[in-house]
């Protein structure tokens, strides 16, 4: 017999944690209350909280054991989640949108000409719909500042290379399947590369360390070589 799990749930991730689950499906307006869940338990568990964890359909919440249990944590939890799923608060939702310039060419995006020829559409075409559509990011993980969002158009979307490649340069832009990321930093990778990005997006001697969290959105706006060279960008 299928289970059928009713949600959000909240389950035991460990000896100090515990992991609400929102959804079993990603999208933008769940991406939104994981973000306000977040933001709320920040403040309502500020006396015992270690660390706040959001990912694409949940969030971890990770407690000093000495300073409370899993019961009291629950019960604040549940509390909150009354909030967020009842009567939107339009004011405590993140609506950050970030700009990202990107250097789209066949130089900073070796696998731009590839897309193009699986999509039937020209290298032109890919950027466009790549810049026009506004991203949600969904998580933050793999290395440092490195934001999966979503979702790419259909139309251009890859799956991952067959063979990763050892180095991606850093700020690197990148489509696998129906997300797309930016490299914070020069690191294997195996996602489609289609421009770079002059900008640093983590720096751990600034606060906040990344311009983004969870819950945010992200826009792509094309620049010309020029202009990612004056901003601080190397080919």
């Amino acid at each position: 017999m299928q289970q059928i799990i009713n949600y959000p749930h909240i389950e035991i991730a460990g000896e100090n944690a515990l992991i609400i689950y929102l959804s079993d499906e990603a999208n933008p307006s769940l991406s939104k209350k994981i973000s306000q869940l977040k933001t709320i338990l920040a403040e309502e568990l500020s006396n015992c909280l270690i660390e706040l964890i959001p990912s694409y359909i949940s969030l971890l919440v990770i407690f000093d054991p000495l300073v409370s249990d899993y019961f009291a944590v629950k019960h604040t939890i549940f509390q909150r989640l009354a909030v967020v799923f009842g009567e939107p608060n339009e004011t405590s939702v993140n609506k950050n949108i970030i700009e990202i310039p990107v250097y789209y060419s066949a130089q900073s995006g070796p696998d731009l000409s590839n897309i193009a020829k699986n999509s039937g559409l020209t290298v032109e075409e890919v950027i466009n719909i790549h810049q026009e559509n506004t991203y949600q990011v969904y998580a933050i993980g793999f290395a440092p500042g490195f934001a999966f969002l979503g979702e790419v158009d259909s139309r251009i979307a890859m799956p991952r290379l067959s063979t990763p490649r050892k180095k991606v340069p850093k700020g690197s832009v990148a489509i696998a399947d129906q997300q797309t990321a930016i490299y914070p930093e020069s690191s294997p990778g195996g996602w489609n590369l289609i421009g770079l990005c002059p900008l640093t997006l983590f720096e751990p001697s600034t606060t906040p360390h990344i311009p983004y969290q969870v819950g945010d959105s992200v826009k792509f706006k094309a620049i010309t070589k020029g202009q990612f060279l004056k901003s601080g960008g190397t080919l």
